[in-house]
């Protein structure tokens, strides 16, 4: 019987040492322990969204299916990096297979048939390796220019013209596969666009990246949308153009509509070159300001985008990149179109006609090292260089960094 009893009194004992705890060890209340879960809870839903987000951009950033620049093509060697973004006017998708009628008609863009593969938008964007301003130069779409075993011919055309001779070649040789014909006739689009925008603007490519349409329409709504803004208002049948004058948000159908719009313009062509330019601006700035870039839903929104519309050249790290050169989406970031001297015709078209020792020397100086634009400057300026009554002397430049206002 003592046991018994020395055990309550042990047990008793204890209790009164617990009771008898410093406040400071005493365990905490059930309200605190409550909000110290939700605090890891927190942390761990925080951590978890890291690293969906970084496996996000890991993936996007590793996307690069096209070896058409070519190992061998010339680069920049100053630091800098020249990307050529390529629009392609074509209602197909990768494998060359009709889009579904819901989306062509979103396009407002006609059949499948309309278009061919034109790069019916063309532009080097310049960034400098001193992390200064950079410069997009719009290269018109009917630009006569020489095109590498096509003799001259609007630049837009290159792309297509080299797709045909090698599907041709190809059927020539017994390939009947329609998805490998298209593969590689694109490949040799993508080659001769390069080249032909290399040897016309006399500087490297050093990456490229090619949208569709379909991709264009998809990327804006990827985006939630894009604010652009016009001087007046404008309606357009052909494009589907019909916005009211003003700041405005832009879905991709709508975006599509915008940038496509030459019916009704002053200048046609150029004046719709400014559009692009404009809603490029407005995107990048957007990318920015939205925070795309750490948003796990709109990466991946951005991801199934980009993987089955956007053809990049590979090894090209995209969000590497813009890490890198925070001036695309940070607004430091300047758009101008390249002079053209006049119209004329070709082959019974509509083309310009363009100067080509004043667009490299154009491309050339602005593109140079800090250090040696002064220099440049002052050699090239004389009366062969003052523009013509066709060139882009009264064309306004189009800044980013904000939302910026078009024709």
């Amino acid at each position: 019987m003592p046991q018994p009893q020395h055990r309550a009194a042990g047990h008793r004992s204890r209790r009164h040492r617990a009771r008898s705890r410093p406040a400071h060890q005493r365990r905490p209340s059930r309200r605190a322990r409550i909000g110290r879960t939700v605090l890891i809870l927190t942390a761990v839903l925080v951590l978890c969204g890291g690293a969906a987000a970084w496996y996000l951009y890991r993936e996007i950033d590793s996307i690069g299916s096209s070896s058409a620049l070519g190992a061998d093509a010339p680069k920049s060697k100053d630091g800098s990096t020249n990307i050529l973004l390529i629009g392609l006017d074509t209602r197909k998708d990768q494998d060359g297979d009709e889009l579904p009628s819901d989306v062509l008609k979103k396009l407002h863009a006609g059949s499948s048939e309309i278009g061919g593969y034109n790069a019916n938008t063309l532009i080097l964007l310049h960034v400098p390796a001193d992390g200064g301003k950079a410069k997009g130069f719009s290269i018109p779409r009917d630009d006569l220019v020489d095109i590498p075993g096509h003799g001259k011919d609007k630049i837009k055309k290159a792309y297509g013209l080299a797709k045909a001779a090698e599907e041709e070649r190809l059927s020539g040789q017994g390939v009947t596969d329609r998805k490998e014909l298209e593969y590689a006739g694109r490949e040799a689009g993508r080659q001769s666009q390069i080249r032909t925008v290399r040897d016309f603007l006399g500087v490297p490519v050093d990456h490229f990246a090619e949208v569709s349409l379909a991709g264009f329409y998809r990327l804006a709504d990827a985006l939630d949308g894009v604010e652009v803004c016009l001087n007046k208002p404008v309606k357009d049948r052909y494009s589907g153009a019909d916005f009211p004058a003003g700041r405005q948000k832009l879905n991709g159908q709508e975006a599509l509509a915008f940038v496509r719009q030459r019916h009704g313009l002053e200048r046609g062509d150029l004046d719709r070159t400014r559009r692009q330019q404009a809603f490029l601006a407005s995107a990048l700035h957007q990318v920015n300001s939205l925070g795309t870039l750490t948003n796990p839903a709109r990466l991946l929104d951005l991801k199934n985008v980009v993987k089955d519309n956007v053809v990049l050249d590979k090894g090209w790290g995209v969000f590497s990149f813009v890490e890198q050169a925070k001036n695309l989406t940070g607004g430091k970031v300047e758009f101008t179109t390249l002079p053209v001297e006049r119209f004329g015709r070709h082959h019974g078209e509509d083309v310009n006609i363009v100067d080509r020792d004043l667009v490299r020397r154009r491309v050339q100086e602005q593109t140079a090292p800090s250090g040696a634009k002064s220099s440049k400057s002052a050699r090239d300026t004389g009366p062969s260089d003052a523009p013509s009554s066709g060139s882009d002397s009264a064309d306004p430049k189009v800044s980013g960094g904000g939302v910026p206002c078009v024709d």
